[in-house]
């Protein structure tokens, strides 16, 4: 579990709910703790990780959920992408 009470029993989620927004409000965050969630598949897709590895942390039934919401990580991606392949046949070296 991600969360959980100090027993190690499953929290209440509206219990978890009400507790982070506590804690973002007296931070001034303006944060929700799903947000976390998104936070979370958005830097693993953008540090490359594999969408099924992110599909599969997420519990979506299928890769498609997954790239669907969070299809506006990939155009950098796909510039990265680009580069990365470039690189490698090239030798860092630009073609001509």
């Amino acid at each position: 579990m991600v969360c959980c009470l100090e027993d190690g029993s499953p929290i209440n989620p509206g219990t978890l709910a009400n507790r982070w927004q506590a804690i973002s409000r007296r931070l001034n965050l303006g944060v929700r703790f799903h947000d976390l969630r998104h936070t979370h598949a958005t830097l693993l897709l953008q540090l490359g990780e594999r969408p099924k590895v992110v599909s599969q942390r997420l519990g979506h039934s299928s890769i498609e959920i997954t790239m669907d919401l969070y299809s506006h990580v990939t155009p950098g991606m796909q510039k990265e992408a680009a580069r990365r392949l470039e690189e490698f046949l090239f030798g860092g070296k630009a073609a001509k």
